[in-house]
């Protein structure tokens, strides 16, 4: 009996120490990840209610919400908060409708489909900093072939202030499209073909089998890609600063603002304040859309 018991204890001896051996191993894992990403978090956190410039010698001083209400009050601020959301819904719109179109006419067979989708996927995998340098040189007025093959004359896309942001967008949207379409052809390709078949046999019109099949069939994966557009496009950096750098002719984006004031002009606390706003407009936004998704999960 006691041979039966050691026996039996043997495996479970080993199972506990294997799962010991995961935890330790593991452990470390988490707690890199701790110091990278959480106590970051924290700290700007604290930083934002103080008087604090990381590039001078002397302690944070605390100053309560100064931080805070200088930049709700600041018009500057507001201006660039309504330039950074004209370019989000410009950019995102642009994102879905063409992504979405282009997974639909993927759907169709036909000869060399794989590779087209393939290179229609290649803007996403590159650098976004060198996709603003690219379409800069692409976009120049001198020698730049986007004028000459829209047939317009010598504007200067990334320099002139009043049509920069729209040039931004316009390099977005070609590296991010690709991003939706991959979205939206894995939820076309999850739809039943039955339900074609059945709207075919009632003699369905193309209308009502796209309101009523495809469009409630892909709009959950539709919204976690607008999800991660809108946060991605609300705190866009690297494509303006590839296209227009951050010199007076950079367009008013909340995050070019956020560069200078913390890495330019090394007022710490005061970007820390205008990163954990952005922060909040950012949760707001997101949350409302996981609302919605939340409810076309329900519905279906």
């Amino acid at each position: 009996m006691k041979k039966t018991m050691n026996n039996l204890s043997g495996p479970l001896n080993r199972q506990m120490s294997d799962t010991v051996f995961v935890r330790l191993c593991i452990l470390p894992v988490i707690i890199l990840l701790i110091v990278i990403n959480i106590f970051p978090l924290f700290y700007s956190l604290i930083l934002s209610f103080t008087e604090y410039s990381a590039r001078k010698a002397f302690s944070p001083e605390f100053i309560g919400n100064a931080n805070y209400r200088d930049l709700l009050t600041d018009p500057t601020v507001w201006v660039r908060f309504v330039t950074t959301a004209k370019y989000v819904v410009m950019s995102v719109a642009g994102e879905m409708i063409l992504g979405f179109s282009i997974a639909l006419l993927l759907q169709e067979k036909f000869r060399g489909r794989g590779v087209l989708q393939t290179l229609l996927v290649l803007p996403m995998t590159m650098s976004p900093v060198i996709v603003g340098l690219m379409w800069k040189l692409f976009m120049d007025p001198n020698w730049g072939m986007f004028n000459y093959l829209l047939g317009l004359g010598r504007i200067d896309w990334a320099s002139n202030p009043d049509i920069n942001l729209y040039a931004i967008v316009i390099a977005d949207i070609w590296m991010w499209t690709p991003f939706v379409m991959l979205l939206s052809i894995a939820g076309l390709s999850a739809v039943p073909q039955s339900l074609y078949e059945a709207a075919e046999i009632d003699r369905a019109s193309w209308w009502f089998k796209f309101t009523r099949i495809t469009l409630p069939m892909v709009s959950p994966l539709l919204m976690i890609a607008l999800i991660f557009r809108v946060m991605e496009a609300f705190k866009v950096f690297d494509v303006p600063m590839g296209i227009s750098g951050t010199g007076s002719s950079a367009p008013p984006l909340i995050a070019m603002k956020l560069y200078k004031d913390t890495f330019l002009t090394w007022k710490t606390g005061y970007g820390s304040a205008l990163g954990y706003i952005v922060l909040l407009i950012v949760i707001a936004i997101t949350s409302i859309f996981v609302k919605y998704l939340n409810k076309a999960k329900q519905e279906d």
